[in-house]
């Protein structure tokens, strides 16, 4: 976190000294290492951190899945549908849905998070309009990527952006969360949930078969879903992994970063450790200048040892890029090819 300058006023060292050097639920605090312990570990963790995000529904409530217009043939590589579904009774949750014109089915499914900026069009090569994109911004239409690698693809927009922004960005709902005793982030890993309940309900889709995949905030919805759902067998992050009193704590981010006492009793790492030993392929940029590279790396350090623990080291990698924060993805679809 950063100092304060000489003479000042700023808050920022007084802030830094109130971050506990060790989380409550760190790894860094089993010292019985072996595959129970380390799975009981990542149960209290799951546990804590489901509370910390406000809780989940006891339930589920219908779906009400339904269509809402034909479906569009693309580059004749894919289909492209426009989906919806409801993940709590009253919230609506826009989706496509992109299948593979070739190959046998059912599919291996990608579910798809989208980061800041105009929604979910973004990441299936459209602009807000709705238009070709005449070229890719920072996500690189990451969901086209996998479509057109075999995967059948579901890709969601996220609470606060595009179609179900409310006000001009996500600060207010991010806001009203809070009021509820809630947070922006657990309201969007239960919508990553009730996608996987609906990707279930496609006969494109091998159940069996699931990970998921993002960018920044959508890399965020990633890292939480798949520490939360063992039905993700494996998750990609990019922009997002790192720790965070060197990111979210000490650099100007959105509202929605933010979940009340997390630090106290979680590290990063930590939550990414929960994963374990499903698959987790996480990137950053070497100039990154919201998520620092040097973070990221020892994040990764940290998060290496639960996989260490559980003897399957090569499950995890951690790829440093040349450039800034944007969507890379070089190596990953070969690593996500062997574990879905």
């Amino acid at each position: 976190m950063s100092e304060t300058v000489p003479g000042s006023f700023s808050p920022a060292s007084w802030i830094a000294s109130q971050v506990p050097p060790v989380p409550h639920l760190s790894f860094s605090n089993v010292t019985d290492r072996a595959p129970e312990s380390v799975a009981a570990w990542q149960a209290a963790v799951r546990t804590r951190f489901a509370a910390i995000l406000g809780g989940f529904p006891p339930t589920p409530s219908p779906l009400h899945a339904r269509s809402l217009a034909e479906p569009v043939i693309v580059g004749g590589a894919y289909r492209r549908e426009e989906i919806a579904f409801e993940s709590r009774e009253g919230l609506p949750v826009f989706a496509y849905f992109l299948t593979p014109l070739s190959g046998p089915g059912p599919f291996p499914c990608m579910v798809c998070f989208h980061g800041h900026g105009y929604g979910v069009n973004a990441v299936v090569g459209l602009d807000e309009a709705g238009a070709p994109l005449p070229e890719p911004d920072y996500h690189h239409s990451f969901a086209v990527q996998a479509v057109e690698r075999g995967y059948a693809v579901l890709a969601i927009e996220i609470l606060g952006f595009g179609r179900r922004i409310w006000g001009t960005n996500c600060q207010i709902p991010s806001g009203a969360a809070l009021m509820l005793g809630q947070t922006m982030a657990g309201w969007r890993a239960y919508d990553g949930m009730r996608a996987i309940d609906y990707a279930l309900t496609r006969p494109e889709v091998d159940g069996n078969r699931i990970a998921a995949m993002g960018i920044s905030g959508g890399g965020l919805n990633t890292l939480f879903l798949a520490a939360l759902d063992e039905r993700i067998k494996a998750a990609m992050v990019s922009g997002f992994l790192n720790e965070f009193s060197s990111s979210v704590m000490s650099i100007d981010h959105c509202i929605d970063n933010f979940m009340p006492g997390l630090r106290l009793d979680l590290e990063m790492s930590d939550i990414a450790g929960a994963v374990a030993p499903r698959g987790l392929w996480c990137e950053n940029g070497e100039r990154d200048p919201i998520f620092p590279v040097a973070a990221f790396r020892r994040a990764i350090d940290e998060t290496a040892k639960v996989y260490d623990a559980l003897g399957c080291p090569e499950r995890l990698h951690g790829h440093v890029f040349d450039d800034e924060h944007r969507f890379d993805g070089v190596g990953c679809w070969e690593f996500l090819a062997g574990l879905v």
